[in-house]
């Protein structure tokens, strides 16, 4: 099998027409049999177009061919089944570790603070509402992690030949087809919360275990080996504990920061979700379109970078095309939020958040601005989100509604950030308006404060090879919460990786 890049047709073209133009290209019969591996959208330059990269069925040499590299694992020796490890956090790192482990015949025992996401999902419909927060089981903690209420994006930067089979098994679970060939895929939060169901009802048909709304409160590491985890007050031996722990749990990092592992700080960033008319993204994005190419275009995102100076850097993170902006707090007196689309991305708004660079020198100096940032927004709005149109004055304008729910409030800004820190997000923000936008939004955007939790604030240093703890045997960090992924994806084949090292081990 070899793959192809780089084939440009119009935007009314096929998979089978890209197959057959791949083809062509590569100086190949066009019967070659292929599939699409990727296809982006191209609207540069005033001018529409589909760019695929194939995979075609032929063992040809060619410069434009290279090899296409599917992903084959399989167990050196057959595992030792009778070990069931511990997985930590029931987001995408650890239900794709429970899936690849019971492919082999190792049955896990998933712990999870929240609840299952049907009842997760109610609560935080609740909370949305005005109800009170439940800081085991909300936007941050419950089954699925905090992707669940997202967009569900599934696009990533690493080149892993892991990532298809995340996408397989998405799609075997009830995701959308077009998610295996879409280059900026996304299932949205409305899908994949069944999609979330139908992983856990193959884990439970294939002896894997749940353990719902138990809470992870100690490890006990003696002679650099794992002995036992403490799971809602009860002592458990274990022999293997995967920590695949959410970015949000910061009261875990304090538990696990007096545990003998060795910790690393690692670049975060802080800023606030801002929105924009969906109808002003798009017509700044495709505004040289003509009319009948837009019609049959999807909402139009964004991506924005730039450097202030040599260290300080402002960019979009998670933009949501028709999406809303949620309150993602998890601790009683602090908030935070983060962007949410549902499948179709119908919503009035766009939204993403726009993020200043900030390196700790310590984790707990991470962790401490964090909860300072987090902690004077509830202060500043009396546990309402605040907003502004206005970045350097916070008038009160009209302009764009914010969907934050339950209610906002208007607020000075400098009342939470840092003032460096505000000053390279007003900067930014205007750059973005001239650079993305063109200067050309006429509603002015509205933006919702603060976004904390786009990173972990720390990581837990891994063997490369084992991935297992330093000085921490039988210790799995895995996932975006133990600082080694940073998105739904990333996250997933980290989860894979760490399967496969639990399944390679020698038995004993």
């Amino acid at each position: 099998m070899k793959i192809i890049h780089n084939i440009k047709l119009p935007v009314t073209a096929t998979h089978q027409e890209a197959v057959r133009s791949a083809a062509k290209k590569a100086g190949i019969a066009p019967s070659c049999s292929g599939f699409v591996q990727k296809e982006a959208l191209d609207c540069r330059r005033g001018e529409a177009y589909k760019i695929f990269s194939v995979v075609l069925d032929t063992e040809k040499e060619s410069p434009l061919l290279k090899e296409y590299q599917e992903y084959v694992f399989t167990p050196p020796k057959p595992p030792d089944t009778k070990i069931r490890p511990y997985i930590i956090g029931t987001g995408p790192a650890g239900l794709f570790c429970a899936l690849t482990l019971l492919d082999f015949g190792v049955r896990p025992i998933l712990i999870e603070r929240g609840d299952p996401v049907e009842k997760r999902a109610e609560k935080v419909s609740m909370f949305w509402k005005g109800n009170s927060l439940d800081t085991e089981s909300n936007v941050q903690f419950g089954e699925g992690g905090a992707g669940t209420f997202s967009d569900g994006k599934l696009t990533t930067r690493i080149h892993d030949p892991r990532c298809r089979k995340v996408l397989e098994l998405f799609v075997a679970h009830g995701a959308p087809e077009e998610i295996l060939w879409k280059a900026k895929a996304h299932i949205g939060t409305d899908l994949l919360r069944q999609v979330i169901v139908n992983i856990r009802n193959d884990i439970l048909s294939r002896g894997g275990e749940f353990r719902f709304r138990t809470k992870l409160e100690n490890i006990c590491i003696q002679n650099q080996k794992l002995r036992t985890v403490t799971l809602n007050g009860e002592e458990f031996p274990a022999e293997k504990a995967v920590l695949a722990v959410g970015n949000g749990a910061t009261d875990t990092f304090s538990m696990l920061l007096r545990q003998p592992l060795v910790f690393e700080t690692k670049p975060m960033a802080f800023g606030f979700r801002q929105e924009h008319l969906q109808k002003e993204i798009d017509d700044a994005r495709y505004r040289r379109l003509p009319d009948s190419i837009r019609e049959i275009l999807p909402p139009a995102d964004y991506s924005f970078y730039t450097h202030l100076t040599p260290e300080t850097c402002v960019y979009t993170f998670c933009m949501c095309p028709g999406g809303s902006v949620v309150n993602a707090s998890s601790l009683p007196g602090r908030l935070t939020v983060n962007g949410m689309s549902r499948h179709a991305r119908d919503g009035k708004n766009a939204n993403a958040a726009l993020l200043v660079s900030y390196r700790p020198k310590t984790v707990q100096q991470a962790l401490s601005l964090q909860k300072e940032l987090e902690e004077r927004a509830f202060t500043i709005g009396n546990g309402r989100l605040p907003i502004t149109r206005d970045l350097d004055k916070a008038k009160t304008l009209t302009g764009v509604s914010p969907t934050a729910m339950p209610n906002t409030c208007e607020a000075d800004f400098s009342r939470i950030f840092p003032r460096e820190m505000l000053h390279s997000l007003q900067n930014g923000a205007r750059l973005f308006q001239k650079e993305v936008l063109h200067g050309a939004t006429t509603v002015p955007p509205v933006y919702t404060a603060p976004e904390t939790r786009s990173s972990s604030p720390l990581r837990i240093k891994r063997d490369p090879e084992t991935l297992q703890a330093v000085k921490a045997e039988g210790v799995y960090p895995c996932g975006e919460g133990a600082g080694y992924a940073g998105g739904i994806m990333s996250s997933a084949v980290d989860g894979l990786r760490t399967a496969e090292k639990i399944l390679t081990e020698p038995n004993r």
